[in-house]
């Protein structure tokens, strides 16, 4: 096991390594100069030239690749054109808004999709496997930021009964974020875990639990249940990983202080390319880590599950 994880830990090193190469040329041939978004066209020449000196932008592409490189191999993201700050300690503060979010969401898709899922499967082909997979199918092309923008105009608006954007104390202010980040998933988990439960209730020992008289329940939550949960927490992992990567639209939407917004409103929007870059970076190596995390899962999902 142990040198499974170092093996899967090293393979994140070439991984990395692309994620930080593409990351650098896309932002060097994208329209736009950096230097001009900070001091403005009306800026003289002299002030700009200084400035593109002394943030390192009037040498060749080679050198300030070179640079980054060795500044990532030495755990040094750089610091923000804007504020002077390391972009790693910024990483590091807004990382647990994105974290709670992230959680938040991922228990509200888990329950709710499993619930829907496993419901389904056991009433195929009557109509509540018919509402439940519409409502899934629905909630799969929902784009996500118009389902966030209802959301809040129904509740925060109308209503008034949760607050439209901001991170407060309570967790009324997690609510409509939360729950419109896990809508996708919760339409993924159900669909998956309804297709993997039928072919799991179809199996020859599941047959032989009802002929010995067990107890539905205990056929479902504790046989079934268990051999689908495979392909289910694959798709969890993967869901997780990309909401710890900063989700971007949810955030933006809902004025959440995360990476995903951090990454828009600082990096994108300003043309900051180390808040940009280190972002991706970032939100990269946890990606892999939680993908590592569902691997190591398996093995207690399934015991005949080995690593070679």
């Amino acid at each position: 096991m142990l040198s499974y994880i170092a093996r899967r830990l090293i393979s994140t090193i070439p991984v990395l390594f692309g994620m930080a190469t593409i990351t650098f040329l896309l932002m060097y041939v994208v329209p736009g100069d950096p230097v001009l978004n900070m001091v403005g066209e009306r800026a003289s020449e002299e002030t700009i030239r200084n400035l593109r000196e002394e943030l390192g932008l009037d040498r060749p592409i080679y050198v300030r690749y070179g640079r980054y490189l060795w500044r990532i191999v030495h755990l040094d993201l750089g610091r923000s054109y804007y504020t002077n700050c390391e972009v790693s300690r910024e990483l590091v503060k807004k990382f647990p808004n994105t974290l709670k979010l992230a959680l938040s969401a991922m228990i509200i898709a888990s329950f709710l999709g499993l619930m829907l899922g496993v419901l389904s499967s056991i009433k195929k082909g009557t109509w509540i496997d018919y509402l439940i997979m519409f409502f899934a199918a629905l909630g799969i092309s929902t784009p996500v930021f118009w389902l966030g923008l209802l959301l809040m105009l129904i509740f925060s608006i109308y209503l008034k009964v949760l607050p439209s954007s901001g991170m407060g104390e309570g967790l009324s202010y997690l609510i409509l974020p939360a729950f419109t980040l896990a809508t996708r998933s919760i339409a993924f988990i159900a669909r998956i875990t309804r297709s993997s439960m039928l072919e799991v209730l179809g199996q020859d020992y599941i047959r032989t639990a009802r002929a010995k008289g067990l107890k539905e329940n205990a056929v479902i939550f504790k046989h079934a249940l268990k051999n689908a949960l495979i392909p289910v927490v694959t798709l969890i992992g993967l869901d997780f990983g990309s909401y710890l990567s900063g989700s971007v639209l949810t955030e933006t939407i809902f004025g959440w202080p995360g990476l995903g917004r951090y990454a828009v409103m600082e990096g994108i929007m300003k043309r900051d390319l180390p808040v940009v870059m280190g972002t991706v970076l970032f939100g990269a190596f946890v990606f892999v880590l939680v993908n590592l995390v569902v691997d190591i899962l398996y093995r207690f999902l399934d015991p005949r599950i080995e690593y070679e």
